[in-house]
């Protein structure tokens, strides 16, 4: 007689994910704020949309991963700030247009459920929410046997905030002679790792855990580096402070990403030399020969988030940044668009 099959049998093990669940919900306790209901474990995540005095709130959100970064997890086999990545991914793309993160929520999908990769990468995911000042109030954690080499897995995130309407920063007040204030990044953040992975393991051979003398680090604790999430530094300038513009310097560079924010009739004149490159955009420029441009098209070059505020105000917000331990510059000027074509000056 034929065995009688199972899920399990199959590759997916529905008790142990079942049993993981638990675990789970401690995380997602830690990341808890007002508004969350309930717990892990429902079809849904509730949250009660708490406005207080918000005449016309607005949701704000966005979902993405964390692109071939995650195969640097792999290669290290460290999975526990691999979902600060991935929270900071969304949840800095919402607080640019003023909103205040509210929650989370995650996609974790696996060959075969290995729970302490999982929890480490849950865990990290709560850390991202911690920081970011949202509740991780949701996921889903699939098996797909067969699909992923043991090991590895994708990654996607949800976030969602709230502003009020009033309040959106969009970009429409910038005007010619406004200043533009970049704010530090932790390094390359999560994008661009097609081309660092390339130059690092296919051009210089590079061993994961070889050493490079001129980041102080081996190329892997450099390459897995957290992206920053800037929540706390962009509410705290814009609760008393005028921006006019926020951007997050992700895929595309400072070159295609500050763009999204100016006004049609503007451009935008960047001063090359006027903040501190960290060292590891300057090793990948030289052992990749990497034009100039194409850094600025591909890499963040050590600025996280761009900030474009009136010519009258830049002063104070530096000084704010500043106080804020930021390590931030003015870094350019909005200037009349003349012709059409590259809006981006560098000097």
């Amino acid at each position: 007689m034929a065995k009688s099959l199972t899920y399990a049998d199959a590759g997916v093990d529905i008790d142990k994910a079942g049993k993981m669940v638990d675990k789970i919900k401690k995380i997602a306790q830690q990341t808890s704020r007002s508004g969350v209901i309930g717990e892990i474990g429902g079809f849904g995540g509730l949250f009660s949309l708490n406005i207080g005095d918000m005449e016309s709130p607005v949701l704000v959100s966005s979902t993405d991963g964390v692109g071939t970064k995650i195969n640097i997890a792999f290669m290290m086999s460290k999975h526990d700030t691999i979902g600060i990545d991935l929270v900071a991914m969304s949840v800095n793309d919402i607080i640019v247009q003023g909103a205040k993160p509210l929650y989370f929520l995650d996609y974790l999908s696996m060959g075969r459920l290995e729970e302490g990769i999982a929890i480490d990468v849950i865990a990290g995911i709560g850390e991202g929410c911690r920081q970011a000042g949202c509740a991780l109030i949701g996921g889903e954690t699939a098996e797909m046997p067969g699909f992923y080499k043991d090991g590895e897995y994708d990654l996607a995130g949800f976030a969602v905030g709230v502003v009020e309407n009033s309040k959106i920063i969009d970009g429409s007040g910038i005007r010619v002679g406004d200043q533009l204030i970049g704010i530090s990044s932790s390094g390359l953040h999560s994008n661009g790792y097609s081309l660092v992975r390339k130059i690092c393991f296919d051009i210089l051979k590079l061993k994961i855990d070889a050493h490079i003398p001129e980041l102080g680090k081996t190329i892997g604790e450099e390459l897995l580096t957290p992206t920053r999430i800037y929540t706390q530094t962009v509410h705290s300038v814009i609760k008393d402070l005028p921006v006019l513009g926020l951007a997050h310097i992700t895929g595309g560079g400072i070159t295609d990403n500050i763009i999204r924010v100016i006004p049609e009739q503007c451009g935008i004149v960047m001063q090359k030399h006027s903040w501190d490159v960290p060292p590891v955009f300057t090793y990948l420029e030289q052992a990749g020969n990497i034009s100039e441009r194409e850094m600025m098209r591909t890499f963040n070059n050590g600025i996280g988030l761009i900030a474009v505020v009136h010519e009258k105000d830049a002063q104070e917000v530096l000084d704010r940044l500043i106080a804020m331990k930021e390590k931030a510059f003015i870094i350019g000027e909005i200037v009349e668009c003349k012709e059409a074509g590259d809006r981006v000056q560098w000097i």
